[in-house]
Formats: structure tokens, sequence, C-alpha cells
């Protein structure tokens, strides 16, 4: 899942990173709010953390511009402001949820695991496909029962298949949805990881979860 942080607070943003991504999210950081607002226009973002204080545009206009045009990633307000007028005005334009500074990693990161879920339509933290299954709390993958272990991205990786079993997905899409903006398009590292992830999910096993359509992408289907 990708992730954007929008917040001015260098101290705050490289904390939020660094502990997304041991939780093996891919994470963008925009510093001010027009960047941020331009970084969720072009790019399609899982979720957005969006500091209410920001330089340039103010959290709560780049909220109401992203509503306006139909970008409706859950977004969690964050912000040292803990009035209750401050959490009706962001949740009326259209937050999903909001946080108060200083805050829990912990908290944040079970709001974060919530919304995702919504946003799947899903309220199990297992994601199962065949005999292969993926446990989102405790990162552990099982394959017929016996625990399979990955590296941070082929976890990200496995998790998008999971979540799209028995959709086509272009390498685009998964640039998209588990590297972060610094990604290079034009290398293979998407089909190194693909092959990696295979070796171990599917390789010792008679059917194969893991599929290639040449020229077009990959497909995890049952």
């Amino acid at each position: 899942m990708r992730i954007l942080i929008v917040e001015d607070e260098k101290k705050v943003a490289g904390f939020i990173k660094k502990g997304l991504e041991e939780e093996t999210y891919a994470v963008d950081v925009a510093t001010d709010g027009e960047e941020g607002q331009n970084l969720a226009e072009m790019n399609h973002y899982d979720l957005i953390i969006l500091d209410l204080m920001l330089p340039k545009i103010k959290g709560l206009d780049v909220l109401a511009h992203l509503r306006t045009k139909n970008i409706n990633t859950p977004i969690i307000l964050l912000t040292a402001k803990d009035s209750v007028e401050d959490k009706v005005t962001g949740l009326n334009q259209g937050a999903d949820d909001y946080l108060t500074k200083p805050f829990a990693f912990s908290e944040l990161l079970a709001r974060i695991r919530s919304l995702l879920r919504r946003g799947q339509s899903e309220t199990k933290t297992v994601l199962q496909v065949g005999d292969l299954t993926l446990d989102l709390v405790s990162h552990k993958v099982k394959r017929g029962g016996e625990e399979i272990e990955l590296t941070g991205k082929e976890y990200s990786l496995l998790e998008y298949f999971m979540r799209n079993a028995g959709k086509v997905l272009t390498r685009t899409m998964i640039a998209e949805h588990v590297w972060d903006y610094n990604f290079d398009t034009f290398t293979n590292v998407i089909d190194v990881y693909v092959n990696h992830l295979r070796k171990k999910i599917d390789k010792q096993y008679d059917h194969k979860l893991l599929h290639t359509l040449r020229g077009v992408g990959y497909v995890m289907r049952e």
C-alpha cells in the first residue's frame, strides 16, 4: 500500500515515514500544502496523512480541493489543534479520521489499518488465496501451513497481489502502489521482485498461484 505524508515538521514526517516503511508501506513525503496537493493529484495513493498547519496551502484547503476533484482517497488529519470545532470542520470537509499531536505511532497505525480495511470492504485481518495466507497484523505469510520468510518489499508486493486476486495487474499499477515516486519505471526491478516472490510461494508447489501474462502484467488466482 502506498501512503502520502503531507507534513512540514521534518522530524515528525521522518518519524512517521520510518515507522510506516518498517511496516512495509511505500511512502512519499511532501513538506508543504502545494507539493502535497500536486502529488495527490498526480499519483494514486491508498491513504493520505495530512497536517493542517502547512505552508503555502493550508491542510483544510488541500482537503477541500482534493474532494472537489473527486479524489476520494482516505485522509487522516494531523494537527496540534484539539478543539471540537477543528475536528468537526475537518470531518465535514471530507476527512476520514483525525489525530491530535502528540500521538502514539501504534494508534496512527491502527487507524491506517482500519481505513485501509474499510476501503477494501473487509473487516478481516488475514488475506487468503487458495492455501496461501497473509496476516496483516503479524506480517506472517504461510502456504499449506508452512511459514514463508519474505523481505519487506516482497511482502508489500504479495499483499497487493492478494488484495487484488483475480485481477490483471500491470507493471505501472504495481509501481504506483508498491514503490514510491522515486522509482525508476524503466528498470526491470518489478520483474526481479516478482520472480523472487514466485520462487518463495510457488516453486515447490504443483499448483501455481502467481501467473505472468506476457506483454500485459501479472495475475494471482487460486
